[in-house]
């Protein structure tokens, strides 16, 4: 079964009668090594071919389709149409046309990249894959068609007529229709880095982030292309271009592109919406990177990022609710949102406030915090996205209370969702997190209104194996991480792809006062009280703010060491856990004799070999 892209559940109701009976052709009719786009704008502009059909032996096809009968078309040329429709006499352009200049804006895309075209020869500067176009006509046969003077304007071998794409006719026969379509046959199978290098340039919304600012001009030349480039999966891109109307939960393992599909999602809702986009997370310091991404979209006047407590604080403001007193405790935190859930229950704070609410680190949401935001929902639009991860689930303690989503008014029943893989960090990384968590990331059976916990699975990436040291003092694990940092920053690493997590508040001055004396920039916003992602600085972070975020280098100094404030075994394990696959090139581990993770460390390394 091919993959259409978005799925077919979610498009069925914007699709034609040909479109959608065709769009269903292609899901049975073709291999799992297919895909196919309906209806995505190609790149920077809008320009929205019908059909893409991409396959890494056969190469690219653009397709339209018309639900026209014959009695509708009046005139018809190789450049226009006059079709008969209720509003009487309309002309529109010739279909294979449309689709002949949707190939040309594909190849005009492709053709900049060096490593996508021929080399030399009498195709120098083309692309080294087959590419081709045709038209589907959903209610013409190709006895009909044959009949008529369509031929001469319209090549027979670049039509699929009706009774070419009937559920009954071969799998076989439907491709060959597909493939009699390109002038050229294919010699050699893409590679993935081809095909993603293919996906980037067509489709820039799955790009990256820190990557999609390269082509902020639709002319941006070869010069601009990086050598290696990275986009989302078929299956994120998939589920981010297949989210629709009403709840969605999503449950991701660490690394499976979560954050990236709540951000999509954010910024195609910025552009429909007529009320805000509320953005919702348990972590200020996720919440500072959230907010900071859609200021860079442009659109952080549409989508609103808080932490949970800190809207909390902004809705008690805003209808003049008293805020309870007192120094910054979980006492004085539970008594805020209290008040907030008081004052939706008497109408003093209006419900469905936004016409959308994407939830990032929802398994660090209670139950009573769930309620709450659902009624934030614009029944309207009832737009609600929550993103999961049981295995992250680092406050409340064991005994936190377990719970359905149809309890909390979450209605997302059929429309869940599970992403396996994980892409942040390198197999070697993920050995060593694994081997910490143990048992925590078992798999449990659960109801699909449940949350499951995910087993990661590693998509195959290679790194250093992880460096962990057994040193004497905690200041002397500070003093040897500050030396990795300023030799790592030698050899051309920004300050700001590096970071120190630790675990108890206690330690931040240890790290910051040495950092200082080395002349490391650093930010800590335990001292600074703020998080700034794009300065060139080292950020000092503990281990709960590090949740969503990620750094090429990450260090963990004091790992397992014993506290009057530790918890439970298995919190602590879970908290490493976290801590660990925020590193996605190199993790630095350092720990005392005494470390509780000791043994299980040692032999994760022995593990690796």
């Amino acid at each position: 079964m091919a993959t259409l892209i978005p799925s077919l559940g979610s498009v069925t109701s914007r699709m034609t009668g040909g479109e959608k009976r065709f769009a269903e052709r292609l899901e049975a009719k073709l291999e799992d090594d297919y895909v196919c786009w309906y209806d995505v704008t190609l790149g920077e502009k809008t320009r929205n071919p019908d059909f893409i059909v991409f396959h890494p032996s056969r190469g690219l096809l653009v397709l339209e389709v018309k639900d026209w009968k014959l009695d509708n078309i009046r005139e018809i040329d190789q450049r226009a149409v006059t079709l008969l429709t209720s509003q009487g006499l309309v002309a529109t352009m010739n279909p294979l046309e449309q689709a002949r200049q949707f190939m040309f804006y594909v190849t005009n895309l492709l053709q900049r990249d060096p490593q996508l075209v021929w080399p030399s020869g009498s195709l120098r500067g083309k692309p080294f894959f087959p590419y081709g176009h045709g038209v589907v006509l959903s209610n013409i046969s190709r006895g009909d068609f044959d009949r008529t003077n369509l031929g001469d304007v319209i090549p027979p071998h670049l039509v699929i007529c009706q009774d070419e794409m009937y559920p009954k006719v071969e799998a076989e026969v439907f491709q060959q229709r597909l493939w009699d379509m390109f002038p050229i046959k294919f010699a050699h199978k893409l590679s993935l880095p081809q095909i993603d290098r293919i996906r980037w340039h067509l489709f820039p919304q799955v790009r990256l982030p820190e990557q999609r600012a390269l082509f902020a001009e639709d002319d941006a030349g070869p010069q601009d292309i990086p050598d290696i480039l990275r986009v989302m999966d078929l299956q994120q891109e998939q589920l981010a271009r297949s989210l629709g109307e009403g709840h969605r939960v999503i449950h991701g393992v660490a690394g499976s592109g979560k954050t990236l599909i709540l951000g999509y999602r954010a910024e195609h809702l910025a552009k429909i919406v007529t009320r805000p986009v509320l953005v919702l997370c348990y972590n200020k310091t996720l919440a500072a990177k959230l907010a900071a991404s859609m200021d860079e979209k442009g659109i952080g006047d549409k989508v609103h990022v808080h932490n949970f407590h800190a809207w909390c604080s902004r809705q008690l403001d805003a209808f003049h609710i008293e805020r309870p007193k007192g120094p910054p405790t979980d006492a004085l935190f539970e008594s805020m949102v209290e008040r907030v859930i008081h004052g939706v229950d008497r109408k003093l704070i209006p419900s469905g406030q936004y016409d959308a609410v994407l939830i990032d680190e929802g398994h660090d949401f209670r139950p009573e915090w769930f309620k709450l935001v659902v009624q934030m929902v614009n029944p309207e639009s009832n737009s609600l996205l929550v993103m999961y991860d049981d295995a992250q689930s680092i406050y409340g303690g064991t005994a936190k209370r377990k719970f359905s989503f149809a309890s909390v008014g979450i209605k997302a029943s059929g429309r869940t969702t599970i992403l396996k893989l994980n892409y942040r960090n390198t197999q070697e990384i993920l050995f060593v997190a694994r081997s910490v968590a143990g048992e925590l990331l078992n798999s449990r059976d659960v109801g699909e209104d449940e949350a499951p916990t995910v087993l990661p699975i590693g998509a195959g990436r290679r790194g250093p194996k992880p460096l962990l040291l057994e040193l004497p003092t905690f200041s002397a694990e500070v003093e040897r991480i500050a030396q990795i940092l300023r030799d790592e920053n030698r050899t051309g690493t920004p300050w700001s792809q590096m970071a120190v997590l630790y675990r108890y508040w206690d330690m931040a001055s240890q790290i910051t006062n040495v950092l200082a004396r080395q002349g490391i920039p650093f930010e800590c916003p335990q001292e600074s009280k703020r998080f700034t992602p794009g300065d060139d600085s080292v950020k000092v972070v503990t281990m709960h703010s590090s949740k969503g975020l990620e750094f090429p280098l990450v260090c963990i100094p004091g790992t397992g060491m014993p506290h009057k404030k530790e918890e439970s075994p298995e919190d602590e394990a879970r908290l490493l856990y976290v801590a660990m696959t925020r590193a996605t090139r190199q993790l630095v581990i350092t720990h005392g004799e005494d470390s509780r993770f000791a043994g299980e460390l040692r032999a994760a390394m022995e593990g690796l070999g």
